[in-house]
């Protein structure tokens, strides 16, 4: 069937997606200071080491790319604050020159017709608070809001959509694996770096909200996986089902919901109990308007037996599920994007759903001056058709944000897994190429006729 943009409605928002530290470059520009992430690559954490440094120098050539994104046919562009290029260490004072680069490209995509939406923390924590503990330090509530609340005051009166945090889930792993300490496993330092998180999200969100005007709109992102099989009549594996559920979803959506922790759903949550303080429950708490989706594929699931504890959930990668997976060992599944959407419409959390990352890795090859990338294309055209049936269907999902538009640094991959719409030749000044996928999401956001 032929897909058109037409099929999804008027007031549902088109866009593309990035983060600072992975397109940005800069390093060392205007006063910026070290992230966690750029510490990583100069440890050799990172496929290829310090490529961060430069990324795909954005903050040189945001003009260009804030040009290929609005000819793509979009109408938002999403991007994240870099913590240490305003606040340098963590705690400020706001470093004005480095303000100003988020002031040129809100600006750039005004001036475009592109609404910029912005994160505010994807990850490039300042390594100065690393130093002193990260996100297992309980003092790091109140230096993420008040960097939160300047970011808004700062650029409140041109942002009218916010997330206040991409993918906790995420970082939480980095914790656990040690990416950016000790080699783990670290279990205790993530379930109270979880605590931790949520209580600086709910703090953020707070004081936002009294920053900015009354039409901004505050979200967060989180990763939504269905776990496969998810539709398995095993009663031991639904068990574990649940209780991966409570440890990737219900430690962020329900304590923030006022529902709680999901400590009974698994005994591996119990140690998180030791950095809950008196009152926690209730300053956790925090009505976001909508609620950013991460969709790329679903979680593969094995019970691993551990004693004491019996057979726990553990996600691998190493199953006959999926036939597709991407360059970072994501299975393909589209149709674990509906299933989401319908498990948790009904949660407290989710109002209003937005598709904020959606994408595929693929080590793209420019051949004869084109990317051919037949499969990127596949799998937008099934997600998105997924996505319309979500629509059909009454689910509340108004927007669609594309990961990513152009190759960037992919964290512990490095240049590796190419996700963009736009290929970066890195042996050719930064070069950037519209692959064919580009082409495929410009015919169907450009004209009427879609894309059969």
């Amino acid at each position: 069937m032929t897909l058109r943009r037409s099929d999804f409605g008027d007031d549902f928002t088109w866009g593309v997606a990035s983060a600072a530290f992975q397109i940005e470059g800069g390093h060392e520009a205007d006063g910026k200071r070290p992230s966690v992430w750029d510490e990583a690559g100069r440890r050799g954490r990172i496929r290829g080491g310090d490529v961060g440094n430069l990324a795909i120098d954005a903050f040189h050539r945001y003009e260009e790319d804030l040009d290929l994104i609005a000819e793509l046919g979009v109408n938002a562009n999403r991007f994240s604050i870099s913590w240490p290029r305003v606040f340098g260490d963590g705690r400020g004072p706001w470093n004005a020159k480095g303000g100003d680069y988020y002031d040129r490209v809100i600006d750039g995509c005004l001036e475009r017709g592109l609404e910029p939406w912005v994160t505010v923390h994807h990850w490039d924590l300042p390594q100065a608070l690393q130093d002193e503990g990260g996100w297992t330090r309980r003092g790091i509530v109140e230096d993420f809001a008040a960097f939160a609340e300047e970011v808004a005051r700062r650029y409140g009166d041109r942002v009218k959509h916010w997330m206040v945090f991409n993918e906790p889930l995420s970082v939480v792993g980095h914790i656990a694996g040690g990416i950016h300490s000790r080699l783990g496993p670290h279990p205790f330092q993530a379930l109270a770096a979880t605590h931790h998180m949520n209580l600086a999200c709910a703090e953020a969100g707070r004081r936002m909200r009294r920053a900015l005007p009354a039409d901004a709109r505050i979200g967060t992102t989180h990763v939504f996986s269905i776990q496969a099989p998810f539709d398995t009549d095993d009663a031991k594996l639904r068990r574990a089902q649940r209780a991966l559920d409570a440890i990737t979803m219900g430690m962020f959506l329900d304590p923030a919901a006022g529902l709680g922790y999901p400590f009974e759903a698994t005994p591996l949550l119990a140690p998180m109990k030791r950095a809950i303080h008196d009152g926690d429950l209730d300053a956790v708490r925090f009505d976001y308007d909508f609620m950013g989706v991460q969709y790329y594929g679903p979680t593969p699931m094995r019970r691993a037996p551990i004693p004491g504890l019996g057979g726990i959930p553990l996600p691998t990668l190493r199953t006959a599920e999926a036939n597709v997976r991407s360059t970072t060992g994501i299975p393909v599944e589209p149709e674990g994007l509906i299933e989401v959407l319908r498990r948790y419409r009904n949660h407290p959390s989710c109002r209003r759903f937005v598709i904020t990352e959606s994408g595929f890795g693929m080590k793209d090859r420019l051949v004869d001056g084109r990317v051919r990338d037949d499969l990127r294309i596949w799998y937008a055209r099934t997600h998105l058709e997924v996505l319309r049936r979500a629509k059909a269907e009454g689910l509340p999902v108004d927007g669609f944000f594309q990961w990513s538009y152009a190759d960037n640094i992919e964290w512990i991959f490095g240049r590796d897994g190419r996700y963009g719409l736009v290929y970066i030749d890195y042996d050719d000044n930064l070069r950037r190429i519209p692959k064919d996928s580009y082409r495929w999401f410009r015919q169907l956001l450009t004209t009427g006729e879609g894309v059969d």
